[in-house]
């Protein structure tokens, strides 16, 4: 599955690809932000997952006085109500649908396809998941909040109701505080998701032993 550099970096397994996970990095970063974990997630040696580290768009961003830097939408706000720009949302929720879709079309179902994300990407791959018309294998949302921060997102689709979801947040975490990540928790679960929820002795940040937990947790969503 080719894409262009300037839109991912792209995880080939050493077989062929019957699994994906989209991993959507943080406000800054890129994808070669959390591509070099592969390895570190203890999957099989003769793993089939293609791993998919997309490049957010460069816009300026409010909060850091307008410069210019990767994000997947604006952030106004350090108010969790008010932080991010849901129509900067909604555009970047149409480049992972389009990117999951392309996955379909080479072949892998979307039951086989997880959606993950760290910080920003997180809030993405959890608004994305929850809308998304096709059923996943997996949403992960690392060190995030709901872009509405206590209420689930508009015209949710059912499809996805019982898809697992995986949470990790950071105790000390200054950036996203804990109680944005536990207040989307309590929405998701409230509203009958199955959610896994951990939080670890971390700032805003993924520890090697998490990533490990991670790992066990794709093989289980993906059958590896």
């Amino acid at each position: 599955m080719l894409l262009d550099s300037n839109e991912a970096i792209v995880v080939e397994p050493d077989t062929k690809a019957t699994s994906c996970v989209i991993w959507l990095h943080g406000l800054g970063d890129s994808g070669a932000g959390f591509a070099p974990v592969v390895p570190m997630l203890g999957l099989p040696q003769n793993h089939s997952v293609r791993f998919i580290f997309p490049h957010a768009p460069e816009q300026p961003v409010t909060i850091n006085g307008g410069a210019v830097m990767r994000s997947w939408y604006d952030i106004k706000s350090m108010s969790l109500l008010e932080r991010a720009d849901i129509d900067g949302v909604k555009e970047s929720e149409l480049k992972v649908k389009r990117l999951i879709e392309s996955q379909m079309d080479a072949g892998i179902q979307s039951e086989n396809i997880v959606l993950a994300g760290f910080s920003q990407g997180g809030v993405l791959s959890l608004f994305t998941g929850l809308r998304l018309p096709h059923k996943l294998a997996g949403i992960m949302a690392l060190s995030c909040y709901l872009p509405a921060g206590d209420k689930l997102p508009v015209s949710i689709s059912e499809i996805n109701k019982d898809t697992p979801i995986l949470q990790h947040h950071g105790e000390q975490d200054p950036v996203v505080p804990l109680d944005a990540g536990e207040m989307a928790n309590i929405a998701l679960i409230s509203a009958g998701y199955s959610v896994e929820w951990k939080s670890f002795q971390m700032p805003h940040s993924v520890l090697p032993q998490q990533l490990t937990e991670i790992g066990h947790w794709l093989i289980k969503q993906l059958s590896v």
